[in-house]
């Protein structure tokens, strides 16, 4: 009898040996398998191969309705975008392990030679906001170009200085220093805010620059839009730049500025359209060109806007594959522009989808 029991023993000490081998097993697996982003899926399910993407933070909430609206008209389609930020979508793509990355800052001639030879399909706009913490405004802050690029400066320290007075005749402002936030970590956004501060101001042009990371003169780092908006939530004065996507969502008051045309305009999808409308003939010619303060001519631009690119190898290896991703891309700059103004992006002007059909046909 005890030598049955001692079987029956043993027995259960291997199943459950195995049982536990089992779930480190799925654990690790699924460890491994790092964090899912957008439209992800079981890998090789039904044996079909998922389009990998990766890039920019910025496009994220609208590529996500991309990938489901489109896969849901496509079935045999499993497409995974990985929500990195800009650089590391670069590195990746530079690295052979995305099938195309998106960056909110087109490549130039320089960052190409490093590159597999690339298409670069501008896919989205929006605005840059100016967001606060002065709980006493009861009207929106407006802000000139030399206002908002001397406060980035430092030269511009307290919410009562003349300059921003001027800005705002009329309204009473607290006497108050200001706090400047900005992103620590490598991003689209700040380019696109650093590009119109190096366009404004010639002194921020010399000492300071462009770029998805910079060098600031004052201020504080906050990781990502989330990080910019906690230190303007919980410092009173402070001052910060967001997506307009980030802004809308989490209700936070935006600054109008001062364009070209003398007109203080509000942050908003349209307004951002009409910067991409300012620069039609350059973005035909190069679809690189910069769209921050556009010309007089535009008097409804918001004038610190940017595009966001798809950033495609021009060859690859796998036909239905590269069938798949060109379908997806050329959705993407038609009918899914739809989802773009409810999404708090600016809707791709007709001269620029078109431009961008003729892009996808350099694909192979």
């Amino acid at each position: 009898m005890n030598r049955v029991f001692r079987k029956v023993e043993i027995a259960a000490i291997f199943l459950v040996l195995a049982l536990v081998i089992s779930v480190v097993s799925c654990t690790r697996s699924k460890n491994e398998g790092g964090k899912e982003g957008a439209g992800s899926s079981a890998a090789g399910q039904s044996g079909t191969a998922q389009i990998i993407g990766a890039g920019s933070t910025f496009v994220y909430p609208i590529m996500s309705r991309w990938i489901s609206s489109f896969q849901q008209s496509h079935s045999g389609v499993q497409i995974n975008y990985q929500s990195i930020g800009s650089g590391g979508g670069i590195q990746q793509l530079k690295k052979g392990l995305v099938d195309f990355g998106a960056s909110d800052a087109a490549l130039d001639d320089t960052q190409l030679k490093g590159m597999p030879a690339l298409v670069q399909i501008p896919e989205s706009a929006g605005p840059v906001c100016i967001t606060y913490n002065l709980p006493e405004l009861k009207e929106p802050l407006k802000l000139s170009p030399e206002t908002l690029s001397g406060i980035y400066l430092g030269t511009i320290k307290n919410w009562q200085d003349a300059a921003i007075k001027k800005d705002n005749p009329g309204i009473t402002l607290p006497s108050t220093p200001i706090a400047v936030a900005h992103r620590s970590d490598g991003s689209g956004t700040t380019n696109i805010f650093t590009t119109y501060l190096d366009a404004v101001n010639p002194e921020w042009s010399k000492k300071v620059g462009k770029g998805i990371s910079v060098k600031w003169p004052v201020g504080l780092g906050g990781k990502g839009s989330e990080g910019v908006t906690g230190i303007v939530k919980q410092t009173p004065g402070a001052i910060g730049y967001v997506e307009l996507n980030y802004a809308e969502t989490n209700n936070l008051p935006v600054a109008l500025v001062r364009n070209k045309a003398g007109q203080w305009v509000r942050p908003t999808a349209d307004s951002a359209t009409a910067a991409v409308e300012a620069f039609q003939q350059q973005l035909k010619q190069d679809v690189r060109t910069r769209i921050v303060d556009p010309p007089p001519s535009a008097k409804s631009a918001y004038p610190i806007s940017g595009l966001t690119f798809l950033l495609v190898p021009k060859t690859g290896t796998d036909a239905k594959k590269r069938a798949d991703l060109k379908a997806f891309i050329s959705y993407v700059v038609t009918d899914g522009q739809q989802f773009a103004n409810e999404l708090h992006y600016a809707k791709l002007p007709p001269f620029l989808q078109q431009h961008d059909q003729d892009l996808i046909k350099e694909l192979q």
